[in-house]
């Protein structure tokens, strides 16, 4: 576990953790409204060289933005029951990252590999990452993090 006590903090670590991923990433964030999902992801954007403002795709499902690696940021809130072919796979089998927002909605299509990340809203408004890491490739980026 992970505390953050402010937005800053997280941005930072998001920018951090950018740096250790590589291209086919996928990492899935869950946490209540308000948690700090799409804060978290801004920093993993700036760790990317992405200059966009990035914000949450609630309203089209997907956002993409180039950088050093492209980065495939998802809201998948909107999917809950949806069992339609979506075309995801494609992004999660290319080059990029990809961020999934409430990936309980696809977690069907989701690659076994991928490092899970809860954020848990404390009383205090400091912010917990538990980070779960499904992989080789994963546990080994956490090690690299050092946390």
């Amino acid at each position: 576990m992970i505390t953050f006590h402010s937005e800053q903090d997280m941005i930072d670590f998001g920018e951090r953790l950018a740096n250790l991923l590589f291209p086919g990433a996928v990492l899935t964030l869950e946490g209540e409204l308000g948690a700090g999902k799409t804060t978290f992801t801004k920093g993993i954007g700036k760790g990317l060289g992405i200059s966009k403002v990035i914000n949450s795709p609630t309203f089209t499902i997907v956002k993409v933005y180039q950088g050093r690696l492209p980065l495939y940021h998802f809201d998948a809130y909107r999917l809950e029951g949806q069992n339609e072919e979506l075309g995801f796979e494609e992004m999660f089998e290319d080059e990029g990252v990809c961020v999934i927002e409430w990936p309980i909605y696809i977690q069907d299509i989701i690659p076994t590999e991928r490092l899970e990340i809860k954020i848990v809203k404390n009383d205090d408004e400091t912010r917990s990452f538990f980070l779960k890491a499904c992989g080789l490739k994963y546990e080994n980026l956490i090690k690299e993090l050092a946390i």
